[in-house]
């Protein structure tokens, strides 16, 4: 129990306590939910934490060392509180959780019990089962370069370098015509060549399914329209009039990334990376086998 406030052990000591438990989640699009078990609204970190949101959680397991701490929140879906939609369209996924042990009477004394983020959500009869995953599970993920001939940044990130918002490598335009939320389709639009967009990125930015993406399939003309199809259907509901921004695609390709792109200046792979055929070859006894430069 590091780092408790001593208020707050002070009241824990003293052996007649007012304690309930509160919880926070910050969505990464940046809304907030407040929920409490206490019979009444609390507020503290210009947050209003909800007495009648109908959530609880599970014995909080946390540990020393390497161990994932997690509990896991259940909890009520309504609109007033956490919504179904917004479960299937993956807002909750990896927001962020905080847990505390608070004292109702002064929530000033309180202790920040656990934070982490959600992992696995489901939903079964009207309620929601959030996995919560505790700090260390970060350290637990590989980290590193991967030695490979193709690219291993994706485009726009900060290994990569290069500004999407250079002329000619997105369009902003309305939805004209959509099919299972996966086949777009505009009339015209033949100011990039077939498949510019093939391997890059369909971002929602107005309407239900604002914020939420898709990675493109296909990109090619039928009956003189430019059809736009994502690997994916998008997981919320979006309609003729929703603004979309299509990206240029990029194949990991090192022609690609000097040619289309003109940046292969960072490129992140490993072009001359020998084939295992090669590194597997028997000496020979005519020509060159010095193991020099493969570029000549």
């Amino acid at each position: 129990m590091s780092g408790m406030d001593p208020r707050f052990l002070a009241h824990v000591e003293s052996g007649s306590t007012m304690l309930c438990r509160c919880w926070a989640i910050t969505r990464k699009d940046g809304v907030v939910y407040g929920f409490t078990d206490h019979d009444m609204n609390l507020a503290f970190e210009s947050i209003t934490f909800k007495a009648d949101s109908g959530l609880s959680a599970l014995a909080l397991q946390q540990s020393t060392g390497l161990s994932i701490d997690n509990t896991e929140a259940i909890g009520a879906l309504s609109d007033a509180a956490v919504r179904e939609e917004d479960i299937d369209a993956g807002r909750f996924d990896g927001a962020d959780v905080r847990a505390w042990l608070v004292n109702w009477s002064d929530v000033s004394v309180r202790w920040l019990q656990f934070r982490g983020s959600i992992g696995e959500l489901r939903r079964s009869g009207g309620m929601f089962h959030a996995e919560l995953r505790g700090l260390t599970e970060a350290l637990n993920r590989p980290l590193g370069r991967i030695y490979q001939k193709p690219c291993t940044a994706v485009l726009g990130d900060s290994a990569c370098g290069f500004d999407l918002a250079r002329s000619g490598y997105s369009e902003q335009r309305p939805v004209e015509e959509i099919e299972n939320r996966r086949v777009f389709s505009w009339q015209g639009m033949s100011n990039f060549e077939p498949g510019w967009f093939a391997r890059g990125r369909l971002l929602v930015e107005s309407g239900t399914a604002k914020d939420l993406w898709g990675l493109i399939k296909h990109d090619r003309f039928e009956d003189g329209a430019r059809v736009i199809e994502l690997w994916e259907p998008l997981r919320a509901e979006i309609r003729a009039g929703d603004i979309v921004r299509l990206d240029a695609g990029c194949d990991k390709r090192m022609e690609t990334c000097r040619l289309k792109f003109n940046n292969f200046l960072n490129y992140q792979g490993f072009p001359d990376i020998p084939s295992e055929d090669w590194m597997m070859a028997v000496p020979k006894q005519t020509g060159i086998n010095s193991g020099g430069s493969r570029r000549r």
